[in-house]
């Protein structure tokens, strides 16, 4: 069993809205990016100053211009989650990070986020892009309790705002910088448990998403986007169809039951809006129990997911199910099914 004692988020400051766009004159609009992706406004560590003067021509210039490394922003989700847990650092056994634009090739970011925290534990990256925070679950699911640290840390910070060409309006509209933390443990209970999680790749579809060592992110956007509307329905489905399955079972397995979607709270991967709603409508899914803030803060990769559900922590009840699904390069995708239970013992 999985539990997750608490998860936070951090944001930068500076806003991207849809105006700022519109300054630079690369062919775009309020209307236009609102009708094709939803988003209205984006987070960035990145002066606007910068990309307004520099358009982002050198990606490699833009760590040096950050407001923030992504050892601060990291650090600032986790002190959330942590006192959410009501947990020290001295309380964490393991750290574990990814996603799609650590700031160093070496080391493992996780080593970098766990010395800014002043963490003294095994520290390791594990990276499957958007799709990182769910790989992260089910790893950790997979692990024996008894050889488990009774506290895990998990981080998944995105900067990727750096990697963006601000000249091309088809990906500079998407993308928006944020950071999510969770402390999860086998060992001791808390209200929220991780029911289930599934998770794989199609390694074949690798250059759909990329992002070049020192280059700019570049996608196959429409074949993404159905690719991401198409494994976001499949997998919620899975996942409900295990709903009354018993939790983390030894082989995965779920027993087959009416699908309770409908009944289930939904957080997808934050790429648009137009592909979570297509993906939500498919998957038949309540629109009044899909979360998203992928309108107010853009794409945030492996973060967007999870710090949907911090952004929320506070409303769901006991007895509450959530889907929660994300898809990713590589190409990746997969989902956990999370409970809150109110049982702690």
């Amino acid at each position: 069993m999985l539990y997750i004692h608490g998860i936070g988020h951090f944001h930068p400051e500076t806003v991207i809205d849809n105006a700022f766009f519109e300054s630079l004159d690369i062919g775009t609009s309020n209307a236009w990016i609102v009708d094709r992706v939803g988003i209205h406004e984006r987070r960035t560590v990145l002066p606007l100053d910068y990309i307004r003067d520099t358009r982002n021509d050198e990606p490699r210039a833009a760590h040096e211009a950050s407001i923030y490394t992504n050892a601060e922003t990291g650090a600032r989700a986790a002190q959330l989650a942590l006192e959410r847990a009501g947990l020290n650092p001295s309380d964490i056994g393991m750290v574990i990070a990814g996603g799609c634009s650590p700031q160093y090739l070496i080391p493992a970011e996780a080593c970098i986020i766990a010395a800014e925290l002043g963490i003294d534990a095994p520290a390791i990256d594990v990276n499957s892009a958007c799709s990182s925070f769910i790989a992260h679950l089910r790893f950790l699911s997979d692990m024996r309790p008894d050889t488990a640290p009774e506290f895990t840390l998990i981080v998944n910070v995105e900067n990727t705002t750096r990697t963006v060409n601000y000249r091309d309006r088809g990906t500079a509209v998407l993308w928006g910088d944020g950071s999510s933390a969770a402390v999860v443990s086998h060992r001791v209970p808390a209200r929220v448990r991780v029911h289930a999680t599934t998770f794989t790749s199609d390694p074949s579809g690798w250059t759909k998403v990329r992002i070049p060592a020192g280059g700019f992110f570049d996608q196959s956007g429409p074949a993404v986007q159905a690719f991401a509307i198409r494994k976001t329905t499949a997998t919620v489905k899975e996942l409900m169809s295990g709903l009354d399955a018993p939790a983390l079972p030894e082989d995965h397995s779920y027993a087959i039951v009416p699908s309770r979607a409908d009944a289930a709270w939904f957080i997808g991967h934050q790429a648009n809006l137009t592909m979570l709603q297509s993906a939500a409508d498919r998957a038949g899914l309540d629109v009044a129990r899909h979360l998203y803030n992928v309108d107010r803060f853009g794409n945030c990769g492996a973060a967007g997911a999870p710090s949907v559900l911090s952004q929320n922590w506070d409303r769901f009840a006991d007895g509450d199910v959530l889907a929660i699904v994300t898809v990713g390069s590589g190409l990746s995708w997969g989902g956990a099914l999370i409970k809150f239970d109110g049982e702690t013992a």
